[in-house]
């Protein structure tokens, strides 16, 4: 008797879960028990829905992806967690993977290499999309600091060095100094280019 695979979905847009939804219910040996919009219900959802596996987004309200991998990992430890995003960035990959997430793949994989991933992720195996494990070990570790991400997460939004400061609760200078290390970090000249390239590349 082949068992079923118990499958929640955690993505924003309702439109994608919907296709994410059908595309699995294809399968003969996968279910879709529960469908969140939010990060931070993933855990409550995936206890009640008794969930096997988490297909979860990275950018959602409430929680990101990465975030509520490693809740799940925490809390129900038997449940593994599959990231799938439109954001194929290595610097998520290696944070979702740090993080607790037993796969990491993007929207576009196809249906057949999409149920794949859940049963072998399910199985206990780890699954990655070649061509950003290969991106990640070509990019190396995320160089910058919690507190230089901290800053530029910030910087993100404009603003001056007084407001940043004022966010962050640290001094204009400090927050000069974290600004000044992660552009020599990222190879720019300013900290907005420091903090686009820091996002582009999934450092933050």
């Amino acid at each position: 008797m082949s068992t079923t695979i118990r499958v929640l979905l955690a993505d924003d847009q309702a439109l994608v879960r919907g296709a994410l939804a059908a595309l699995l219910a294809l399968e003969s040996d996968l279910e879709v028990v529960a469908e969140v919009g939010r990060g931070d219900e993933v855990v409550e959802r995936a206890r009640e829905s008794r969930a096997d596996v988490c297909l979860l987004d990275i950018e959602m309200p409430g929680a990101d992806g990465i975030t509520a991998a490693a809740a799940v990992r925490d809390a129900l430890p038997g449940v593994r967690t599959l990231i799938v995003t439109t954001f194929g960035r290595p610097g998520y990959l290696r944070r979702a993977l740090e993080g607790g997430a037993s796969g990491f793949v993007v929207k576009d994989t196809p249906a057949r290499q999409l149920a794949e991933a859940v049963r072998r992720v399910h199985a206990g195996l780890r699954v990655v999309d070649p061509s950003l494990a290969t991106e990640s070990l070509v990019d190396g570790a995320n160089p910058l600091t919690e507190r230089e991400r901290e800053v530029l997460t910030v910087a993100l939004a404009g603003g001056t060095v007084a407001a940043i400061a004022a966010v962050v609760h640290l001094s204009a200078g400090t927050v000069r100094n974290h600004l000044s290390s992660a552009i020599g970090k990222t190879g720019t000249s300013t900290r907005a280019e420091a903090a686009r390239v820091a996002q582009e590349r999934g450092w933050l």
